[in-house]
C-alpha cells in the first residue's frame, strides 16, 4: 500500500501547518478500522546499529569494524489531534480491556507510515497556481506496537488537546518514495 493524501476534506486530513501525515496500515490485521490521527510533533525515527570491534593479530595500525545488530528508538507522536477513539482502540488491544482479542501478539500490530508533505510546483505540473500539498517521502515503522498512551489534561480553562503522546515501538524502520 502507498500513502496518499484523502481526497476531501475529513478528520484524516492533516491541518495546514502540519507537515507530514500520519497513516496506519492494517493489512487485514485486527487491528480497529482506519486508526488515523494528526500530529504536531513527531520524534524517534531512528536507527542505531552496534558495531563490532575485531582485532587482528599482526594488525596493530587499528581494528576491523564489522556489522552488528541494529536497534531502533522509540517513535513519539505528540500533540495529536483526533476525533475518533482508534487510537485508544488500538491501545487497549495490548494494554488490556473488555475486548478478548486483547493481547500483545503480532495479529495486533500494524505498519505506521509518516508522509513528508511537500508543495507542488504548479509550473512542473502545469496546474494553476495554488498551494497543494503533495507526499515526497514515507517512513515506514514495520509491526508497530503503542506502548504508552498519554492524554491531555483535563481542564476547562486550558486549550489542551485530547492525545498528547502516543509512543509506538517497532521492529523495523524503512524509507520509501511514493508512487
Amino acid at each position: 500500500m502507498t500513502l496518499s493524501l484523502p481526497t476531501t476534506s475529513d478528520l484524516r486530513t492533516p491541518l495546514g501547518n502540519f507537515a507530514f501525515h500520519v497513516s496506519f496500515e492494517t493489512s487485514g490485521r485486527r487491528v480497529p478500522p482506519d486508526p488515523f490521527g494528526s500530529f504536531a510533533e513527531v520524534s524517534g525515527l531512528e536507527a542505531t546499529m552496534e558495531h563490532k570491534v575485531i582485532k587482528e593479530g599482526g594488525n596493530n595500525y587499528g581494528t576491523v569494524m564489522r556489522v552488528g545488530p541494529v536497534s531502533f528508538a522509540t517513535v513519539i507522536l505528540k500533540r495529536g489531534i483526533v476525533e475518533a477513539d482508534n487510537l485508544w482502540d488500538w491501545w487497549s488491544l495490548f494494554a488490556g480491556s473488555e475486548d478478548a482479542n486483547a493481547f500483545p501478539g503480532y495479529v495486533n500490530r500494524c505498519d505506521v507510515l509518516i508522509g513528508l508533505l511537500g508543495v507542488k510546483d504548479p509550473v512542473a505540473t502545469g496546474d494553476p497556481p495554488k498551494t497543494a500539498a503533495e507526499i515526497r517521502l514515507v517512513w515506514r515503522l514495520r509491526n508497530a506496537m503503542p506502548v504508552k498512551f498519554r492524554a491531555g489534561d483535563l481542564n476547562a480553562k486550558g486549550n489542551d488537546i485530547a492525545i498528547e503522546e502516543l509512543h509506538l515501538v517497532h521492529e523495523g524502520l524503512k524509507l520509501e518514495r511514493p508512487q
